[in-house]
């Protein structure tokens, strides 16, 4: 496949996000977007249903920080990369990165399930941060998901940590 615009992928997604061009304005963008797209969800969500499972975090401190922020978001990264790989060998880019997508909202779910209807969005963003990356190789395909992940995380990892 040429450095270009995955197809299939819908035109909700910034151009940025659809081609490897600009890595740091994917990274930029996908995290707003991630971010915004939570906040909104969970908003939602407890309006909804406002006695909905919230993930609980038993770790406080500076491990809870760095296991939030640099083990969580790589590690899920590797293993988001690895299924994603098998996925598309199967299917179309689009129909990968919802599956990708769903499968993280419902493990997420398996946890809490507020966590999960909030967390099938983001996964959306790194799962098609990563297909269009791998384009550029496999590991720039995971870094460039992997630090949209970390900045998403940033700021609950900290009110996690030490809120």
């Amino acid at each position: 496949m040429n450095q270009a615009q995955v197809p299939d992928l819908p035109r909700f997604i910034p151009l940025p996000l659809r081609e490897p061009r600009r890595a740091w304005l994917a990274i930029l963008i996908g995290a707003a977007m991630t971010i915004a797209g939570s906040l909104a969800l969970s908003a939602l969500s407890h309006l909804l249903a406002p006695d909905i499972a919230s993930p609980e975090f038993p770790m406080k401190g500076p491990l809870a920080f760095f296991m939030l922020v640099a083990f969580a978001p790589f590690v899920e990264t590797l293993i988001m990369a690895g299924f994603l790989t098998l996925f598309l060998r199967f299917m179309r880019p689009a129909y990968a990165i919802g599956l990708s997508s769903l499968g993280w909202g419902v493990a997420h779910s398996i946890e809490a399930l507020g966590w999960g209807l909030v967390i099938w969005w983001p996964f959306l963003i790194f799962s098609t941060l990563f297909v269009v990356w791998r384009q550029k190789g496999f590991w720039v395909g995971v870094a460039v998901a992997a630090a949209t992940h970390v900045l998403q995380n940033i700021v609950p990892a900290w009110l996690v940590a030490f809120g």
